[in-house]
């Protein structure tokens, strides 16, 4: 069975069927659309009534928003428990290609690879955009040598054939200082690592291996605060909460030297390292109550989940090529 991978208005129509087969009858001469049905359910469905677990584990850049949307609707579900963990974009995808969980997250799309182990497993992914991010290159406040690295700088610095021999800020470009360099980013079972290694240094998981790597973007913040030379790579949320603690660079990536901001990813101008991110929801779980109302909830306020969170929110782009999506789907 081919695996289902929807955008978020196409996810509100499915919603729709799910809650209304979780209340019972409908009444045939109804006229609302399909996602009003949803949200009403949904509002039926809340208000302290709902109860049961839901398990949420992947990507370190989208936890902080995930994190936020599970806590605004426990407060208002409080005999749901949302679980977040942290496990990666591609330790979350084991975990959720096996059954083990019911929503994955993810700083890039499922793979090929992964969309077969789900298949294998009668797992059916149902993807759901949620906001976008600029991948973020950070610096230690200290750096006073540069505001901006061209594409061919951040290859230098993290290609697999720099390894061991590249360690120097003056070996990046003959302008920079006499510096030591030390590197700090995500782990490989990132969806982070994917998405910079393919960007920047043409495929996936090609990278050198003489850095400090880690699936906490945490570790990556502290260790590029601690050092002078450090450079590091992480999603602009951690950036915006860690203000001061460290400096984010701006990019060029062939138009001139562009810094990462909402307003630069969602015109397009932030390249190559703008992106959308994901969770994917397991059609069986969604057919619950409790976790349909979630990700009704995620979309009904998923502006001021995005706000709070420090995240960028789906461009009007985006929202058009859903909304076509779902009349798409509708029209069969």
């Amino acid at each position: 069975m081919k695996s289902r991978t929807i955008r978020l208005l196409a996810l509100l129509g499915a919603l729709a069927l799910v809650l209304a087969a979780c209340g019972g009858g409908a009444d045939d001469s109804t006229t609302s659309s399909a996602a009003e049905d949803a949200t009403t359910a949904a509002g039926e469905a809340g208000g302290g009534e709902l109860e049961g677990d839901i398990v949420i584990d992947g990507s370190s850049t989208v936890t902080p928003l995930i994190t936020v949307a599970a806590e605004d609707f426990q407060a208002e579900n409080p005999a749901v428990r949302v679980t977040v963990a942290t496990s990666g974009t591609g330790g979350g995808f084991e975990k959720f290609c096996v059954g083990e969980t019911d929503v994955s997250m993810a700083s890039r799309p499922i793979s090929e690879e992964e969309t077969s182990t789900c298949e294998s497993n009668a797992i059916e992914p149902v993807e759901f955009i949620v906001a976008n991010d600029a991948l973020s290159v950070i610096v230690n406040p200290g750096n006073d040598w540069t505001t901006c690295l061209t594409v061919d700088h951040l290859n230098t610095m993290w290609s697999p054939d720099s390894e061991g021999t590249v360690t120097n800020w003056n070996q990046i470009d003959p302008s920079f200082p006499d510096q030591a360099l030390a590197l700090f980013g995500a782990g490989s079972d990132s969806g982070t690592f994917d998405y910079f290694t393919d960007e920047i240094n043409g495929e996936e998981g090609a990278i050198r291996t003489d850095y400090n790597p880690s699936e906490d973007d945490n570790v990556t913040i502290v260790g590029v605060e601690g050092d002078v030379g450090a450079v590091g790579f992480l999603g602009l949320s951690y950036v915006l909460e860690n203000e001061g603690r460290i400096i984010p660079l701006g990019v060029d990536g062939g138009g001139g030297c562009v810094a990462p901001s909402a307003e630069t990813v969602i015109d397009g101008t932030y390249v190559p390292l703008g992106r959308p991110l994901f969770v994917y929801f397991k059609a069986e779980s969604l057919a619950r109550p409790e976790v349909g109302a979630f990700a009704q909830y995620y979309a009904d306020n998923q502006e001021s989940i995005t706000e709070t969170a420090l995240f960028i929110p789906l461009s009007e782009e985006q929202s058009a090529q859903q909304q076509a999506e779902l009349d798409a789907i509708a029209s069969g």
